[in-house]
């Protein structure tokens, strides 16, 4: 039985349906907030540390015994990065800070507050998710064999030896069967099990590179890349690294590959098309890279990329690749490995507070299939934490299998000190802002979007770096956050509340309560997922929403929102508007009685993204207003771009916030 005292204890709500629970209250006598995603309790008192200079297996160790003593009280509280980013919150969280220069003295001080360590595998990198779950279950921290003996740990679990490196399925099938029916189902967490870390000291020669900004395939051929260099530099009956990167990295049309061939002295040796078993020997790092719909592998902006090792048979004169490539590639190559594995320590406190399944599965193929498999366990509206592998794909199809089940995504992979942040009390001010008057013209409205909102370590890390940028506030523009971070990160979205200028509008980010494709959702649970919605939305402010949709049949653009969908949105939020992902703009809908626009997405700033807008307004009737929707990528572009953008749109352009431009755009279909 799980008694009122468990639920304010562990943050547990509903453990067994993934409803709404209850969250501890700040003070005796306070009525519980009703909440999606549990906390741990207001922190007090925190040890601080940084960890950003300890490996990935020291991190994980740490993070996982951050999760077993914050569960109980919030009180371990690290720094990840070099730079401020987990810094810059901690004075809000109003606790009291006593800072540790060896984070790993902090595994002594809690020593009695764990009861052993699960001992990953080193062989099975996703032994390390299994450890994070058993950890949960356990009260356990994950660990190597080497590190619980230096410590002093008792073995909980021993993993080794038990999994077959090469049948991943087979290991999270074990789970599924073994662990989930003993986890709490409030979540589940999707995290990467090892993440790649560059090794120093690597040189790198560049080879080949596309000067010019191609996004439509059109420089695609084969060309020959000449690797005879790196034979003399070690490489001769060792190994040569081939590195794929975008060459521009700002607007996401990086280096593509349909096919590789190697030739040592005339002849090959090798052979492959990406994504296919061939493919797989060779492949040295590729989590930063996808595979498209040509059977392509592609790695976009600053920070994808893909490594290919190819090991050259002694004697070897002169070495030469055989590549089908294309767009805005970078082709880089070195004799020295240029990357090593670790653990990926990150969101692991909050899945092991929770007492969650941490998994790691493509959603394609067999392991699509036990993806599905495990979706299907969870209750409506139960939050799929962390995110999906294979980047682009991995998102489009994750999402829409989430969403299939009635199961939104949170995207929370690199969201730290979770734990920590859940239970910081902060006043989220539910009061809608008060719209700016406006004259309807005949004007071109246009009104700036800020998207990402919805990846709730976006919210942390990323928007506080372009929040700052001292030219917000100049011009107007929306900013999508999470209505979620009100369970997550109240301090966090009081704090843009709070600092937001008369220019600045928080609006909701993909597709709610969590992103979503709503389309994709069974009839009988849609209803739940708006209405989850609808809470967070009237306890947050926010009444303008940023959405996504399915990609449509051909796979190159999106369904339309639907009476059905947008319906079930007007009954059960307080929505006047919604921008529809779309790309192109030519999206203007009134389905269910809320207006639905399609953002337009433009590649480039400044004078190119000007260009595409004065292209789009061409053909424009001069006799009324016309609206657009423009779409702003929130890692490339900082307020001071979209403030040099919006100094170069004259007459006919007007720039204005969402909310006056949704209030605009009803006039104009009030008026007709």
């Amino acid at each position: 039985m799980v008694t009122r005292r468990d639920l304010l204890r562990t943050g547990s709500a509903a453990v067994a349906a993934g409803g709404l629970g209850l969250v501890r209250p700040p003070r005796a006598g306070a009525t519980p907030v009703p909440r999606l995603l549990p906390s741990f309790g207001r922190p007090t008192r925190l040890d601080v540390a940084d960890v950003s200079a300890l490996d990935g297996h020291d991190q994980l160790l740490l993070t996982t015994l951050q999760g077993v003593v914050n569960r109980r009280e919030p009180r371990l509280y690290f720094r990840y990065d070099t730079g401020d980013a987990d810094l810059r919150w901690l004075a809000g969280t109003g606790a009291g800070i006593t800072p540790h220069d060896h984070a790993l003295d902090l595994v002594n001080r809690y020593r009695r507050e764990v009861h052993g360590a699960v001992l990953i595998d080193p062989e099975v990198p996703d032994s390390v998710n299994v450890a994070t779950t058993l950890a949960g279950l356990t009260d356990a921290v994950a660990a190597t064999a080497e590190q619980a003996d230096r410590h002093g740990l008792r073995t909980v679990t021993d993993l080794r030896g038990r999994f077959d490196p090469d049948d991943v399925p087979a290991t999270y099938r074990w789970q599924l069967r073994h662990l989930f029916p003993r986890c709490a189902h409030t979540l589940v967490a999707g995290l990467p099990p090892v993440r790649t870390v560059p090794a120093t000291g690597v040189r790198w020669r560049e080879i080949a590179r596309e000067t010019e900004r191609v996004r439509d395939s059109s420089n695609r051929r084969t060309r020959t890349l000449d690797l005879s260099p790196e034979l003399s530099d070690g490489g001769n009956g060792g190994a040569v690294y081939l590195r794929f990167q975008d060459s521009f990295g700002d607007d996401g049309w990086g280096a593509s590959v349909g096919s590789v061939a190697l030739y040592a002295d005339g002849v090959q040796t090798v052979g492959f098309t990406p994504g296919t078993e061939a493919e797989k020997p060779y492949l040295f790092d590729g989590l930063n890279s996808s595979i498209g719909g040509d059977a392509n592998r592609f790695g976009d902006g600053n920070g994808g990329y893909f490594v290919y090792r190819f090991t050259v048979p002694g004697g070897t004169e002169r070495l030469v690749a055989e590549v089908d490539l294309w767009n805005q590639f970078l082709v880089t190559a070195t004799t020295t490995a240029p990357t090593r594995l670790e653990p990926f320590p990150h969101f692991r406190d909050y899945a092991v507070a929770s007492r969650a399944m941490v998994l790691w599965l493509p959603p394609v193929g067999e392991t699509g299939d036990l993806l599905d498999d495990a979706l299907s366990r969870l209750a409506p509206t139960t939050p799929y934490t962390g995110w999906f592998p294979n980047d682009v794909a991995g998102e489009w199809g994750g999402v829409d299998r989430a969403s299939r089940h009635g199961v939104e995504v949170v995207a929370t992979d690199f969201f730290m000190n979770g734990t920590v942040h859940a239970g910081v009390p902060a006043r989220v001010s539910s009061r809608v802002r008060t719209r700016p008057k406006a004259r309807l013209r005949n004007r071109v409205y246009v009104t700036f979007t800020v998207g990402e909102g919805d990846n709730v370590q976006y919210c942390q890390r990323r928007m506080r770096d372009i929040w700052d940028d001292p030219a917000r506030g100049t011009v107007p523009v929306n900013w999508t956050v999470s209505p979620l971070l009100a369970d997550l990160g109240p301090a966090l979205l009081a704090h843009y509340q709070r600092t937001a200028t008369d220019n600045d509008l928080l609006v909701c980010g993909p597709s709610g309560a969590g992103y979503t494709y709503p389309a994709s959702w069974p009839e009988e649970h849609l209803a739940a997922y708006t209405e989850l919605t609808g809470r967070y939305l009237r306890r947050t402010g926010m009444d303008l929403a940023y959405a996504y949709n399915p990609r449509n049949a051909a796979g190159d653009g999106w369904t339309p929102f639907d009476e059905r969908v947008v319906s079930s949105y007007a009954r059960y939020t307080p929505l006047r508007g919604i921008i529809q992902s779309w790309e192109t703009g030519d999206l203007q809908t009134r389905a269910g009685g809320i207006p639905v626009i399609g953002n337009f997405f433009p590649q480039g700033k400044g004078p190119e993204f000007r260009d595409a807008l004065l292209k789009h307004i061409e053909h424009r009737d001069p006799s009324r207003p016309l609206f657009i929707a423009a779409a702003i990528n929130a890692w490339t572009w900082a307020p001071n771009d979209i403030a040099a953008l919006a100094a170069l749109l004259d007459d006919p352009f007007e720039v204005v916030r969402g909310d006056v431009f949704f209030e605009l755009l009803n006039r104009t279909h009030n008026r007709n």
